[in-house]
């Protein structure tokens, strides 16, 4: 039985709701029970934002996710919150770009992202979110990148069409940083 529990964090404007609705919504269109549990700030842009996401084969029995078995920092502030909510031998993916102090825990994975830098090498540095989502999917594989590019289509609709490109090489490229820090 597999269950995913996963905490996406980082400024508003940053992508993290997004990367984890579409992350939920991937598991539910591979028949699996998924739960997303926005959180936020009082500020549209600049202020906090997190999302609890689980993923699993069995019913979710809760959407509040208190062990995750990853979460994807996207800025300081989110790391300082949601590193303890790491389990022991969880994993950490952390966009190095804009965090530049070290964890202080040693009983868990963690991995060092220039998500920043390297959605800007895709094409915008706005596809930092979908960097982290491949990430996270090449370490957990919980679900088909096909499949989560099918769903970010149906979000994004017919007006953003056009970015769908750009985010599946943003998925690519965090993949490919992902196998390159575990090889």
């Amino acid at each position: 039985m597999m269950t995913e529990q996963i905490i996406c964090a980082g400024f508003g404007g940053q992508g993290v709701l997004l990367a984890g609705q579409i992350l939920a919504y991937a598991g539910l269109e591979e028949g699996k029970n998924v739960s997303w549990l926005p959180s936020y700030g009082p500020e549209m842009r600049g202020g906090t934002a997190n999302c609890n996401v689980v993923v699993s084969d069995e019913e979710v029995a809760s959407p509040v996710v208190v062990e995750a078995d990853c979460a994807i920092v996207m800025n300081r502030p989110s790391m300082e919150m949601f590193e303890q909510a790491v389990k022991p031998g969880g994993l950490l993916i952390m966009n190095s770009d804009l965090i530049e102090v070290e964890p202080s825990r040693d009983d868990i994975r963690v991995l060092r992202i220039p998500a920043n830098s390297l959605a800007e090498q895709a094409g915008s540095v706005k596809a930092a979110n979908m960097v982290v989502l491949g990430v996270y999917n090449a370490c957990a594989n919980i679900v088909d990148n096909k499949t989560i590019i099918k769903c970010l289509e149906k979000l994004m609709g017919e007006k953003k069409k056009h970015l769908i490109p750009l985010n599946e090489k943003a998925i690519d490229m965090g993949s490919g940083e992902a196998k390159k820090q575990q090889s």
